[in-house]
């Protein structure tokens, strides 16, 4: 993991004193205007371009040039290196279209200012644009720090010329916005996106790297330098407690499984939120083995933990309140080891319900159902929410566009969904119901951890987990065609997307008490 952490501040110096390598105008398609902070120099160059039909501003359009080239005897205005024009595209009716085109030139800056290799970036922030001043800074932020993401970590350095580089300074000017509400914006987009990228570094990382053990540790780095309290069960604990799930998916595998647990506390008067994060930091499948093929993208099956892991990451360094947030990670391996489960064996789970296993591939589910009835029966929470690469089935359903949402609540379902929106990482729901559930009966347990055949695969897991949550209000969310290739944007590279991380803290961040089933 790197700790190179890309800065990003606010400059209270005017553009025309920049001297790095690029400053950074953003232009809506059609309106050639530019804040009057923007050098005469730039807004004459604009002016001409427009005129020519060669820039008009429309989505992801660029255009870079060389100040030094149209420069006369009396400019002195622009020091800056290289100037780039960037293009919003119309703005869009829906708040969160723009907050997403935001992101999405904020990802073509950081594209455009690797290929020309520029360390120093200035972006002046468009003043007249539809939105708060603190929401155009936080999604030009994140936009910036996500599509200027690298993973290198196992590379050796070498000179390659042609290669784009990452930015390490980006500096932002308010343009003329209030700059108390740009900073605040700035912070939180920060906040948002280092923890994405966090998210993204773990799931980079090979199995032989990223083990139940790196959660542990992670965990307690946090812990120490931060509001959170971190706990962690080990395999002893899990024993006493009788997680059948956890244990029976971890014997195929040499390494202990993990459970770790982080609380974020508010006010004991504010309701409480439990997450659970699927930490399968390796799935060949067990006995029920995965074909070769696409075997080492099981890296990823991880990506629920590590969203959830870095959402508290981000819930605590931007102090969240009205709202305590407990996290769970089961963490494992699901390898074929002499000792592995073996279909027709029988578990029993956290809180005595017993499981026929059908399929030692389907063990997303047998992890996170001892981690919710153990979380649910230990904090009492209002809401729990859980994240997962669950099913090849909803890839199949949803392709690489939406995570899929299953809940037995329609306000904790709705609330997901307008955070999904806001944060542009969507999300469509899927049934539940008594008729899916029968898939999932057994002869010689409770439940069985698959249906006979392949039908209605992602909510049949859905309803496996619904078996241990009660009563409570509760939500699943299946990552598995979002959290890596992902649709493909400015701001999410090929591989790891970090999905779910800023959807989480979007939702938290707003919270609200629940209101009573039957009330509206």
């Amino acid at each position: 993991m790197h700790d190179d952490v890309v800065a990003i501040k606010m400059s209270d110096k005017n553009p025309r004193e920049f001297s790095g390598d690029l400053l950074v105008c953003v232009v809506e398609e059609d309106i050639p205007q530019l804040a009057s902070e923007v050098p005469g120099a730039i807004h004459r160059a604009l002016q001409q371009v427009w005129s020519t039909g060669d820039f008009k501003g429309s989505k992801e359009q660029t255009l870079l040039f060389y100040p030094g080239m149209i420069a006369t005897e009396n400019d002195t205005e622009v020091r800056a290196k290289r100037v780039l024009l960037v293009g919003l595209g119309k703005q869009d009716e829906a708040i969160n279209g723009r907050r997403e085109q935001l992101r999405l030139a904020g990802g073509t800056i950081a594209k455009q200012a690797g290929i020309v290799k520029a360390k120093e970036v200035l972006v002046i922030l468009p003043k007249d644009y539809l939105l708060e001043a603190a929401d155009i800074s936080q999604c030009l932020t994140e936009g910036l720090l996500l599509g200027n993401y690298r993973f290198e970590f196992h590379k050796t350095p070498k000179d390659e010329p042609d290669k784009p580089t990452r930015v390490e300074r980006f500096f932002l000017h308010d343009g003329g916005l209030a700059g108390g509400a740009v900073r605040k914006g700035l912070q939180r987009g920060k906040a948002l996106a280092e923890a994405a990228c966090a998210a993204r570094d773990m799931a980079n990382q090979p199995g032989n790297h990223w083990t139940p053990a790196a959660f542990a540790d992670y965990a307690k780095k946090l812990g120490k330098k931060s509001s959170l309290k971190c706990k962690v069960l080990d395999k002893a604990a899990m024993q006493k407690l009788c997680m059948g799930g956890i244990l029976g998916v971890n014997q195929g595998s040499a390494l202990p499984p993990q459970l770790v647990i982080l609380e974020y506390k508010t006010d004991k008067k504010n309701p409480t939120v439990l997450l659970v994060g699927k930490g399968l930091t390796f799935d060949s499948g067990g006995i029920s083995l995965k074909p070769p093929a696409g075997m080492e993208d099981m890296k990823y099956d991880m990506c629920g933990g590590a969203a959830v892991i870095t959402a508290m990451q981000a819930l605590a360094e931007t102090e969240v309140s009205g709202v305590n947030v407990v996290a769970l990670i089961p963490a494992t391996e699901n390898l074929s080891g002499s000792a592995a489960l073996k279909p027709g064996d029988v578990i029993r789970h956290f809180g005595g319900k017993t499981s026929e296993i059908i399929n030692t591939d389907a063990e997303g589910r047998l992890i996170l159902a001892d981690a919710l009835a153990y979380g649910i029966a230990t904090y009492a929470p209002e809401a729990v929410i859980d994240l997962a690469t669950l099913t090849g089935a909803v890839i199949i359903g949803l392709g690489h566009h939406y995570t899929g949402l299953l809940a037995n609540n329609d306000q904790l379902a709705t609330r997901l969904i307008d955070a999904g929106a806001q944060a542009g990482e969507p999300m469509w729901r899927l049934p539940l119901g008594p008729e899916y559930r029968k898939q999932i009966d057994s002869r010689v347990a409770d439940i069985k951890n698959a249906g006979s055949d392949r039908s209605a695969g992602t909510i049949t897991a859905a309803c496996y987990l619904q078996e241990f949550v009660g009563e409570t209000p509760w939500a699943h969310l299946d990552i598995a065609g979002t959290a890596w290739d992902f649709t493909e944007k400015t701001y999410i590279p090929k591989g790891p997307s970090g999905t779910g991380v800023r959807t989480l803290v979007d939702c938290l961040s707003q919270w609200e008490p629940l209101k009573p089933a039957g009330k509206k």
